[in-house]
């Protein structure tokens, strides 16, 4: 019978895993070999390849340079020129090289040769068609601008483009809307491409009650053209955007149990379009008993207005110096720029706010038309005017089945009301207001955009196809906040600078009108997609017990998480903000 013999163990005495350096077996032959990282991608196909100099582990194929490959260009198919693969850096430590034979290798003849013209370095549009150059289909790409240029179609292979300049691009790293304590406990991560799959029908909406005033919209801005451009106006008026947990008629309803989730259009339009943003955001979560109160912070990113999100290469910031390096020097300027994310994120905000007071007729007639109640945010002590708007309180049942009683309360916001459209105590005629900004066509972030003073007029739908691609997220939120409001119509206003180095002044070169529906269905916004993201999220939070929770969108990832906060979470920047408040008044007084 045979036998079997246990080989001798080496015992680590370091008290690690794995063997010890220092009691290293003698058996060991490769102990000094150098250690190459690898990639899984990486194409083994062959131990050694002496024919091969291309890098990608290919052969090149006969009557070919070494440099070209079968069928696409110099750096393997559908990698970008001048991009290396992964760990190439360190596969010189296993070349071998002899000595002698390299010191006394020389060239024969050392004169440079020159190159032919219509030969392979052609300048025209020979190369890869044929006439000169080193394959019909191969070598230089066919239907190339030139022989080895990594421009159009050179030497680079067919999808390069993909990180089109890459080399001139800032780091695209963010940051996130609210800084993420170590304290706090992830409940949840839900990648975007989930959320695009949820699904739920939902009825049409109750009306609770109505509060506010509005005025008739100036038809005559929808008459204006490039040609008899009109400049934006500064109009002081007070608006109030106040959040789900200050508003006094919330407070009313939640204290009758009228629905379980109580929050804004802004904030709900935010939540259901979620799959479409790039910029950070966060929702703060409340829990009371068996009720949800979906909050904003103040200053967050629900109270401006994004340019260019979903551009390609959308608007950027400064990077911010590095905490953990205190010698990193900041390169951040003590001005920003005009063309900054942040710069042109308050100039749009400025611009909606503005042209939206505008265009209401505040002096008879038409005359302006009371809701049921006056506006609840406007006390006693406030002395400058309010600005035309309507709040209209409305829930929606979330249910599945009829013995599921999810309800949520969303209080809705419209600008103006249509004279001669029917009742706007009924909910006819009601209209929303916004805007798109143009800053400067030529500038970092514009996303391709054509002057709308030249193409507004002519080519109308190629501008509004570039606004649609480029500012998808935002267009989603205004349309799906007029269709929970109830709205009509909505007004979009094509604002532009005066010159694109001054962004104070500002002229407006056309208005158009759509139906929020309409226009959904244009940008592929689904609502019931956007329902079944609410009903999840609710979901999750009811198996949560009471407390505050934060739902905060990755900075750099198509990724929400949801963490659990303490109770006094965000709390200390509103007595911050109260108290320099304070600080001021004492100063003043």
């Amino acid at each position: 019978m045979a036998s079997f013999s246990l080989p001798a163990i080496h015992d680590n005495p370091d008290g690690g895993w794995g063997p010890s350096s220092s009691n290293l077996p003698e058996q060991f032959k490769f102990k000094d070999i150098p250690y190459a990282p690898y990639s899984k991608s990486d194409k083994l196909g062959r131990f050694a390849d002496w024919n091969d100099i291309s890098g990608d582990g290919r052969n090149t194929g006969v009557g070919s340079l070494p440099s070209q490959s079968a069928r696409g260009g110099g750096a393997g198919r559908g990698r970008r020129d001048g991009q290396q693969a992964f760990g190439s850096g360190t596969a010189s430590a296993f070349a071998y090289f002899h000595a002698e034979d390299e010191s006394s290798f020389s060239l024969v003849d050392s004169k440079a040769t020159t190159v032919r013209r219509g030969g392979a370095m052609v300048r025209g549009r020979g190369g890869a068609r044929g006439a000169g150059g080193f394959s019909t289909r191969g070598g230089a790409q066919r239907g190339g601008r030139g022989g080895f240029t990594p421009g159009r179609g050179g030497g680079a292979q067919r999808g390069a483009r993909r990180g089109w300049r890459d080399w001139e691009k800032s780091n695209r790293t963010r940051e996130a809307s609210v800084a993420i304590s170590s304290a706090w406990q992830m409940l949840e991560e839900i990648e975007f491409h989930r959320l695009a799959k949820l699904r739920l029908e939902v009825d049409d909406p109750e009306d609770l009650d109505t509060y506010g005033r509005l005025f008739a919209y100036d038809k005559a801005y929808d008459r204006i053209v490039t040609k008899s451009e009109k400049p934006l106006q500064l109009v002081d008026r007070i608006k109030y955007n106040t959040t789900t947990s200050d508003d006094p008629v919330m407070q009313e309803l939640a204290a009758k149990d009228t629905a379980t989730v109580y929050t804004t259009d802004v904030i709900l339009s935010g939540l259901m379009c979620a799959p479409r943003s790039v910029y950070p955001w966060d929702i703060v979560i409340v829990r009371e008993g068996n009720k949800l109160f979906f909050d904003k912070r103040d200053g967050g990113p629900f109270d401006t207005v994004t340019v260019n999100e979903n551009a390609a290469d959308p608007p950027q910031d400064p990077t911010p110096p590095n905490p953990n390096n205190p010698t990193e020097k900041s390169i951040t300027p003590e001005t920003l720029s005009i063309n900054s994310a942040t710069s042109l994120s308050l100039e749009a905000t400025y611009i909606n706010q503005n042209f939206g007071f505008q265009t209401a007729i505040e002096t008879p007639p038409p005359p302006p038309v009371d809701f049921n109640k006056p506006n609840p945010f406007y006390g006693p002590d406030e002395t400058e005017p309010l600005a035309s708007c309507g709040y209209r309180y409305r829930v929606f049942d979330l249910g599945v089945t009829e013995d599921d009683n999810l309800k949520i309360c969303v209080r809705t916001e419209v600008d103006c009301y249509s004279a001669g459209q029917g009742s706007p105590r009924l909910g006819q005629g009601l209209i929303t207001i916004r805007a798109l900004n143009e800053f400067d066509p030529r500038a970092p972030g514009a996303g391709g955009a054509p002057d709308w003073r030249t193409k507004l007029d002519t080519q109308r739908g190629a501008v509004v196809a570039t606004e649609m691609k480029n500012n998808s997220c935002k267009l989603a939120k205004w349309t799906v906040q007029s269709i929970l409001a109830g709205a009509d119509l909505m007004k979009i206003g094509y604002i532009s600078r005066v010159n694109p180095r001054d962004n104070t002044r500002h002229v407006i070169l056309s208005t158009t009108s759509v139906r929020p529906t309409d226009f959904a269905a244009q940008l592929n916004v689904s609502l019931t997609n956007g329902w079944g993201i609410v009903r999840t999220v609710t979901d999750l939070l009811m198996k949560q017990p009471e407390g505050k929770y934060v739902l905060v969108k990755d900075p750099n990832k198509p990724v929400i998480r949801l963490y659990a906060v303490p109770l006094t979470a965000f709390n200390m920047e509103e007595d911050d903000e109260e108290g320099a408040l304070d600080v001021e008044e004492q100063e003043s007084s």
